[in-house]
């Protein structure tokens, strides 16, 4: 999975501090002259000035010593994560180290509250960040095998509601202003984008150069075509509910309106809902207009809005 997240970039003194995450451990510096915890990383004490430091495995255990709550993204790309529950943690060594919360519903955060590591493998690469969640909480691991997989709950399949194609009225009753929930999740990466580009001749840097579009581009980095986003419907499972039967053909019959309000970063996943908006019999069949909006996971403002149009014949 590409991203174009800021991420850490080790040094000379950080380096066992993010090769531990990588393995699942927290390390620390600690002053063998006065016993003091060092964080963040340095080459001596910040208490006696002492360079006889050395780096110890800790439990990660802690409490919150403050935290807040962010619903702007600071970047694009992390619209997904909205909103943001940044914190500060004090670990029982006494150090605090800023961070996010994980796992955690709104309601449960408190100030004091006990909390635990979770070692955030956030790319295939093992780049591990640090983040913290409740003492009783279990956060399952990120999978990089299948992201599509990852990123949506199973869920019982629920029999879907047959409906005749000759059956106006129930037809009609589908007309609703309310969306459906949301659909599974899938990551745009910058390979997938790379690959529409090459495909649609579509090759501009906005799309396709991603250290141009950080420096010089309106989102702080490269985005997905527009097209490219509303293709990508086709793997949007949205659970409709109902399924229509009896027709002996049914067709893409275009849009009435499509739309591209917002941009989807490199790196962002997508989800989306829909609503039946219409449904009208014509000339040639029935025809349903079906409004789907896809978001950035965690967006209020969609990405796409597309009145598709599905002819039943």
């Amino acid at each position: 999975m590409s991203t174009n997240k800021p991420m850490p970039v080790p040094t000379e003194i950080s380096a066992p501090f993010w090769d531990g995450l990588k393995a699942g451990r927290l390390n620390l510096q600690r002053c063998n002259s006065c016993g003091h915890w060092i964080f963040f990383p340095r080459r001596h004490c910040d208490k006696c000035w002492s360079h006889d430091v050395e780096w110890r495995e800790v439990a990660g255990t802690g409490t919150l010593y403050t935290y807040t709550l962010t619903r702007i993204p600071t970047l694009p790309d992390f619209a997904d994560e909205m909103p943001q529950k940044m914190a500060v943690v004090e670990l029982d060594e006494g150090v605090r180290i800023n961070t996010t919360l994980v796992g955690l519903d709104e309601d449960e955060i408190r100030v004091g509250m006990r909390v635990k590591p979770v070692f955030d493998k956030v790319k295939p690469d093992g780049t591990t960040l640090l983040r913290f969640t409740g003492l009783d909480k279990t956060v399952a691991p990120r999978r990089f095998d299948d992201p599509e997989a990852a990123a949506a709950p199973e869920e019982a399949a629920v029999p879907l509601r047959q409906i005749p194609v000759g059956d106006e009225a129930a037809l009609q009753a589908l007309v609703s202003d309310e969306f459906t929930s949301w659909s599974n999740q899938i990551v745009v990466d910058q390979a997938l984008i790379d690959e529409f580009a090459r495909l649609s001749g579509d090759d501009y840097w906005i799309h396709t150069d991603p250290e141009k579009a950080r420096k010089q581009g309106p989102f702080g980095g490269t985005i997905a075509h527009g097209a490219l986003v509303q293709v990508l419907q086709s793997r949007l499972k949205i659970p409709l509910g109902f399924e229509v039967i009896g027709f002996s053909n049914m067709v893409n019959y275009g849009s009435d309106r499509l739309r591209f309000p917002s941009p989807v970063p490199a790196g962002a996943r997508i989800h989306a809902r829909a609503r039946v908006k219409r449904v009208e019999k014509v000339r040639s069949g029935t025809q349903l207009t079906l409004e789907v909006n896809i978001h950035v996971v965690g967006a209020e403002r969609p990405s796409v809005i597309n009145d598709l149009v599905i002819l039943y014949m």
